[in-house]
């Protein structure tokens, strides 16, 4: 088996449909003139590209009456999704507690990312002033109280913004389950 022989795209698709069939990545290493790894890595590389194009890979059936039918369809209207595979997907996402981010929240993650970007830009410059001390034979420089003041209220953000973190992602998750309560709610109601 040769380690540098390139595969072709035709050939990492002939490996990832012949591995679904379940041939082994021994036998497809033999069979293309690659190590198993190599095999493992298109594999792989082939999940990765699936899940970061969402290719859908999986269906689910689900008989209703026609009058649930009509139900389900009138809720989707109503919430302006055109279609059923659409409307069904995000109630399983929002059902599954899957987070979705909303402008709102997505506003609030940049106010957090700046604000720690600017203790992270604090921690350097302590850590560089402690080197620099502790290079000029100093050891640990000694902190003024103004400094100690600085770094409690640093501990104390860091404290903080998780604490305000966890809560936001927690309202996003109570109000996503209240949205979901209720369009199951509708269904219940439109199919009696």
């Amino acid at each position: 088996m040769s380690r540098s022989k390139r595969l072709s795209e035709h050939e990492k698709m002939e490996i990832v449909r012949e591995a679904a069939e379940g041939v082994s990545t021994s036998k497809l290493g033999e069979r293309f003139g690659v190590t198993s790894r190599a095999v493992r890595y298109v594999l792989k590389a082939d999940e990765d590209r699936q899940k970061n194009t969402a290719v859908a890979t999986a269906a689910v059936t689900v008989k209703l009456t026609p009058v649930e039918l009509e139900a389900l369809d009138g809720v989707f209207a109503t919430a302006g999704i055109e279609t059923r595979t659409e409307g069904l997907r995000r109630l399983m996402q929002a059902a599954g507690g899957t987070f979705v981010p909303d402008v709102q929240l997505a506003a609030e993650m940049v106010r957090y990312r700046a604000s720690l970007n600017d203790l992270g830009n604090g921690v350097a410059q302590l850590t560089k002033r402690m080197v620099e001390a502790n290079q000029a034979g100093q050891g640990i420089a000694p902190f003024s109280e103004l400094q100690l003041a600085q770094l409690r209220g640093l501990a104390r953000f860091v404290l903080d913004s998780a604490d305000e973190i966890d809560l936001l992602v927690r309202q996003r998750r109570d109000a996503m389950q209240l949205e979901v309560n209720a369009a199951l709610r509708e269904f219940a109601h439109a199919a009696e």
